[in-house]
């Protein structure tokens, strides 16, 4: 095994603030005109890491690999956004199988000469995959699963045994929640993305951690569960109940950065919930829980590293949440299932949808979508900030912040609309910002036919697919498409009122929108893909922004996809012969 290279800015003096930490890294990282930011400027393939984690010495519990039509059935796409719709199927076996399928699964194989991989159901930047799931399990009744924390194994569709918990003591540690309720965490593996786009690869791995949160958060609406980010949960509590804290599991391997836990829960009957649910676990209950006996080691995911990112150690550390909060949120009567209300919204399955979801790799220059069409995907990425947080449309009900991600939108090819630059606030109290933010010479028009909840402002009209194109590395995905857009964060000021630790969020944010306009860009009709490399001041200048006050984080594209005939198409799961 070779000894890891690290690379390293040169020396300078440099704050010991977390906060000034992480916009530093912000700013190295940042891809110009002139310059990329740091990587190791080829791909060592013979030393792709894997994109299958497991933990020898486990146990592995298969899944049952449910079709389509199989119970519990999917849902339509259109009924997982309304509350009380779905009906709510209890916690088993079969309902873990399809939670896991439509969060964490594989959605089909891909082959292209002898060359074959997996895609997924969560999108992932470069299809590398850096985040793992785990799911820590109470007793309940009728899931035939022992107490304890399970790591999932997508390639087999199965639940590897990490951990047994005393039932007693989980049971202690879920029983503030609703009845039923369960733990789902994710992990990311730096190394993964960091072999391909080098120090910047921090970025891509939060990203995905909103992609997989989002994806979660629509596996668990197809089956009536509730879902909510236990972000009053600290780091340290959260690497002790995930496990990635165990130095000798994890022995001369890739380590895993713990990231966030949430609780998931099914919406029975008309029972109320309580009157308040907490954002947070007892971390003497976890403490307690993390000495239990632990089984399996890491797999080593390369076989060599040719460089050491410090860069992303140093964010990661800096970004690190020390701090736990007793945040709580109010229960609602909404979220229970209401037999009375229709059931049949017709369209696609919601399970469908998840599956043909993929990430266009190229555009036609020629589609274009409907005005109505554009304003409803606009209408789904919007939180409805002001209301009570389990009362927000799935899944920005997840989401415990008011939101940080405004939406900069270039309109190629939206019928009725004029082409030119447009600006989404998701949080109308948050115009008067960012309107102070940008040029003042900017002129904001409510475009004819804009729905009355969207704060939806024309700037400049114009051909824009070139400077689309310009600002996204020069990819022409960002110009094809009917139209594309940056995700812009409230960034210096909401990172020194939060703290370091916040900095991660924003990507997490833009990841979960990204998630959302995947899936609306496949119920138009039309396809969807994220974009990673842009040239960070370049789009902030054409908007005039000014300092930190906000930055582009995330490029999402959606347009009429050009699919590559030359690859031919799997089953998810044809490599497993199991029923």
């Amino acid at each position: 095994m070779s000894t890891d290279k690290p690379i390293s800015p040169p020396a300078e003096s440099v704050s010991s603030d977390p906060v000034d930490q992480v916009i530093r890294y912000h700013i190295q990282t940042k891809h110009h005109f002139n310059r990329y930011a740091r990587s190791a400027g080829f791909l060592d393939w013979a030393n792709q890491p894997d994109p299958f984690r497991r933990f020898a010495g486990s146990e592995l519990i298969p899944l049952p690999l449910l079709k389509p039509g199989e119970e519990p059935v999917s849902p339509t796409y259109e009924a997982i956004y309304r509350a009380g719709i779905v009906f709510c199927q209890p916690v088993t076996v079969r309902a873990l199988s399809r939670f896991f399928e439509y969060a964490l699964g594989l959605s089909a194989w891909k082959r292209g000469g002898e060359t074959e991989w997996a895609l997924r159901s969560n999108p992932s930047s470069g299809n590398l995959h850096p985040t793992e799931g785990y799911v820590a399990l109470p007793q309940i009744d009728g899931l035939d699963l022992t107490p304890g924390l399970y790591h999932y194994a997508p390639k087999e569709h199965g639940l590897e045994r990490r951990a047994e918990f005393p039932a007693g003591l989980m049971a202690q540690l879920l029983a503030p929640f609703p009845p039923g309720a369960f733990l789902f965490g994710l992990s990311s593996v730096h190394w993964r993305e960091a072999w391909k786009y080098g120090e910047r690869a921090f970025r891509y791995c939060n990203h995905d951690v909103g992609h997989a949160l989002g994806a979660a958060r629509v596996a668990a609406a197809t089956l009536g569960w509730h879902m909510a980010l236990l972000d009053g949960v600290d780091q340290n509590t959260a690497a002790l109940l995930l496990g990635t804290n165990r130095p000798d599991d994890f022995a001369e391997v890739e380590p895993e950065h713990p990231d966030g836990l949430c609780a998931v829960w099914p919406c029975e009957g008309v029972k109320p919930l309580p009157e308040e649910i907490p954002l947070f676990l007892n971390a003497a209950a976890v403490k307690e829980l993390s000495a239990s006996r632990w089984q399996g080691k890491a797999n080593r995911l390369s076989g060599e590293h040719g460089v050491h990112w410090d860069a992303i150690d140093q964010v990661a550390d800096a970004a690190w949440k020390v701090s736990s909060e007793r945040q709580m949120v109010s229960g609602s009567r909404s979220l229970a299932h209401d037999a009375s209300r229709a059931t049949s919204d017709a369209g696609p399955l919601a399970g469908q949808i998840i599956r043909q979801r993929r990430s266009a790799v190229s555009f036609d220059g020629r589609t274009a979508i409907s005005a109505a069409a554009f304003f409803r995907i606009l209408q789904r990425v919007m939180p409805c900030a002001e209301r009570p947080q389990l009362e927000r449309p799935m899944p920005w009900d997840l989401w415990p912040y008011a939101p940080a991600i405004h939406l900069m939108i270039f309109v190629h090819r939206v019928e009725g609309l004029t082409p030119g630059l447009y600006v989404l606030a998701r949080d109308r109290a948050k115009l008067p910002l960012i309107q102070q933010s940008l040029n003042p010479e900017l002129v904001w028009t409510k475009p004819p036919g804009c729905p009355e909840d969207l704060s939806l402002y024309w700037l400049l009209e114009g051909d824009a697919k070139r400077a689309a194109a310009q600002v996204s590395c020069h990819q022409e995905i960002a110009s094809d498409s009917a139209f594309s857009l940056g995700m812009l964060a409230e960034f210096e000021g909401r990172l020194h009122q939060a703290g370091a630790w916040f900095y991660p969020r924003l990507f997490w944010e833009a990841g979960l929108l990204g998630q959302v306009l995947y899936l609306e860009a496949e119920a138009a009709g039309v396809r969807g893909t994220g974009i990673g490399c842009f040239f960070d001041d370049p789009v902030h200048e054409m908007l005039g922004v000014q300092g930190l006050s906000f930055q582009s984080l995330y490029h999402f594209t959606i347009g009429g996809p050009v699919e590559d005939r030359r690859m031919m198409t799997l089953p998810a799961y044809h490599h497993l012969n199991r029923p």
